[in-house]
């Protein structure tokens, strides 16, 4: 599907509350949780929720295009698509804030140019570090890689898991979204769309 991309604000590292807020914003709910903060094993638990969250939403302190920012143009004339597959991530529904685990496939058609392999990881880490839907994720991955490379065309399928179905709610362990978004040659040539899709489930 081709989603809406939406810039969501990023507060100012002095417009965050302190880590001592954080900290006491967790032993409120654990209170509310109906545990005792004070009690031997919950102790250190503030503090270590508040430095796993400082890793886990790293995305934020991260900027996608500076990490696309560096291409190679020696490329001996290459010209056909470059598809890195198989990309793990972990990222974190905005709707309940519970695990969405997951892998991505990326595909571009160079025009000239072409990136660092590492560099499509590092994206998708950048914007899976973040509070997510998986539909707005798929589409910032593929904005990110257009509007940096400038390829003749991109192409972005995530597949995932998410906990907000298998451990709440409906209770539907195994389930697996999948999402798609598709810019220039992958968006206007179906052929290059299944190209993308038999490559992706022909090799290992």
């Amino acid at each position: 599907m081709d989603a809406v991309v939406k810039n969501f604000p990023v507060l100012p590292a002095d417009g965050r509350p302190s880590q001592k807020e954080a900290e006491d914003a967790v032993r409120v709910l654990l209170r509310w949780a109906g545990d005792d903060p004070q009690r031997e094993g919950l102790l250190d638990t503030p503090a270590r929720v508040a430095r796993a969250y400082k890793e886990l939403f790293s995305g934020y302190d991260l900027d996608a295009e500076d990490v696309l920012g560096r291409t190679f143009e020696e490329v001996g004339g290459y010209e056909d698509m470059v598809l890195v597959k198989d990309i793990p991530f972990f990222s974190h529904c905005e709707h309940h804030m519970v695990p969405i685990i997951g892998k991505a496939h990326i595909a571009y058609l160079p025009d000239g140019k072409v990136l660092g392999l590492s560099k499509l990881a590092r994206v998708v880490d950048i914007y899976g570090r973040r509070l997510q839907t998986q539909e707005t994720m798929t589409a910032q991955i593929a904005r990110s890689i257009d509007d940096t490379l400038r390829p003749r065309g991109v192409a972005v399928m995530i597949e995932a898991e998410h906990m907000c179905m298998a451990m709440r709610g409906v209770q539907k362990q195994g389930s697996t979204t999948l999402t798609t978004t598709f810019t220039g040659v992958f968006k206007s040539e179906p052929a290059e769309q299944a190209r993308f899709m038999t490559m992706l489930r022909g090799f290992s």
